[in-house]
């Protein structure tokens, strides 16, 4: 019986490949230049293997979950109750979002798009320490987590190397967009708007060669996203429903309260553990339908909202996920599609408001509500009072960086006249004094007239 020889073989250590040859070579008699031929195949061989693992992923079989017939019975007839959107908010509630009702229940509805046809985006901006990551972590977890990916970092070209089919009907979170480059915001712009990323790569064949190929990650996804900084993100803005955290001291009051049972041992983890499980085996049991529109041409948005031609096709598509959620109280027609009702016109423009008010608005929404904030100290004084910024941040209560971000972006728009020199501390007056209350009655109204004449 011949001896078994084992060694151990670097493929691109050419010294050890070399003394290993040699050694097969003399202990089997065979022709020693044809062992380097057959190893250097192997190596082209496991390249290719490689390659195709990087550039594909392993076509790995995604994971689904079943939801049982008991489970889905009550999700169904929950899914039918009346004043579905309204429910879900209370429950969205029960999960540890206090206040916000309008904000949570707007991410809500934009996450829950994405196993659908149109699906939909948003910017949630707010200072740091605002409570902006909490929103989008507790609205995700309402989604399947089988349907989610959350990402904290991102490097340039991490998106173009996913399998082709990653990220197909997948709810997409990032917690600070701030930390992405201008490569992964540019991949993550292309899926939400063309669902698709094609890039050109080189690509090895079975036999070593190298050449030019496409790569393909395919969409559509939905996403939700953190800044601090949004006025700077305009294509992504365009694209995306802006939502402002609300930093106002009785929201925090709500939030500090929570806070305070939640450590005291008031807030019951289990029956939150419940409803989320609950809401994601409703959102298993949605259908991506298409959607028809009957009164689509009845509702215009105001003329004067920045980029109106992207807004209205973001209302509309909001309508329809609208729609999509209330699917098992809706008719079909012929063609199987579902088709909207009345309610869900009024009920997207009662959830959209503040977002389309940040829309016709110049100032962001973090920006707003400072700029609303310092009117109503002024009032108080005077509107030709001049102030600095010591007795300005004594009176509402900001951070030095973040008061200083604010009032620079007030002096730059011309809302803030400054006056003094940098030596002596510069002074501040209200230089327009805008009226966005009666702006926003003029909107509301306006919007409302619309829906009672469908």
């Amino acid at each position: 019986m011949s001896k078994i020889i084992t060694v151990k073989v670097d493929l691109y250590d050419y010294g050890q490949l070399e003394k290993v040859c040699k050694l097969v070579s003399e202990k089997l008699g065979l022709n020693k230049e044809g062992i380097e031929k057959d190893l250097d195949k192997l190596m082209q061989l496991l390249e290719f293997y490689r390659d195709k693992e990087l550039h594909q992923g392993g076509k790995k079989e995604e994971r689904k979950i079943e939801v049982g017939a008991a489970t889905a019975n009550k999700c169904i007839k929950f899914l039918k109750t009346k004043n579905l959107i309204k429910n879900l908010n209370d429950q969205i509630g029960k999960v540890g979002i206090v206040g916000e009702e309008v904000n949570r229940i707007l991410l809500f509805v934009i996450a829950s798009s994405y196993k659908m046809p149109d699906t939909l985006h948003a910017l949630i901006q707010g200072s740091s320490g605002s409570g902006k990551t909490r929103l989008l972590k507790i609205i995700s977890q309402l989604m399947p987590e089988e349907d989610v990916k959350k990402y904290t970092r991102v490097t340039d070209n991490s998106f173009y190397n996913q399998d082709e089919y990653f990220f197909v009907n997948k709810l997409v979170c990032f917690e600070d967009l701030d930390g992405l480059k201008e490569e992964a915001q540019l991949a993550v712009r292309e899926l939400q708007s063309n669902e698709i990323l094609i890039s050109s790569t080189s690509l090895k064949d079975s036999n070593g060669k190298i050449g030019g190929g496409e790569k393909i990650v395919r969409g559509p996804i939905a996403s939700l996203a953190c800044t601090t900084k949004g006025e700077i993100y305009e294509d992504n803005i365009s694209r995306s429903f802006l939502i402002a955290v609300d930093e106002g001291k009785e929201q925090t009051m709500r939030v500090i309260e929570y806070q305070n049972n939640e450590a005291a041992g008031l807030v019951d983890k289990e029956e939150q553990k419940r409803i989320k499980l609950f809401i994601q085996n409703c959102i298993r049991l949605l259908k991506p339908y298409p959607v028809v529109n009957p009164f689509a041409n009845k509702i215009k948005l105001p003329p004067s909202a920045h980029k109106i031609r992207r807004l209205n096709e973001l209302y509309q598509s909001f309508v329809r996920q609208i729609t999509l959620l209330n699917q098992y109280q809706r008719k079909k027609d012929g063609q199987g599609r579902l088709i909207s009702e009345k309610e869900d016109l009024q009920v997207a423009c009662d959830i959209l408001f503040e977002s389309i008010v940040l829309k016709v608005d110049e100032l962001d929404g973090s920006l707003r509500q400072f700029f609303e904030r310092l009117k109503m100290f002024i009032e108080k004084k005077g509107r030709d009072y001049e102030f600095n910024r010591f007795e300005l941040r004594e009176a509402i209560g900001l951070s030095k960086s973040q008061q200083h971000y604010y009032i620079s972006r007030l002096v730059e728009l011309e809302y803030l006249q400054q006056k003094g020199h940098a030596n002596r501390g510069f002074r501040y007056k209200i230089a327009h004094w805008d009226n966005m209350a009666a702006l926003r009655a003029r909107l509301k109204d306006d919007l409302q007239n619309q829906l009672n004449q469908l």
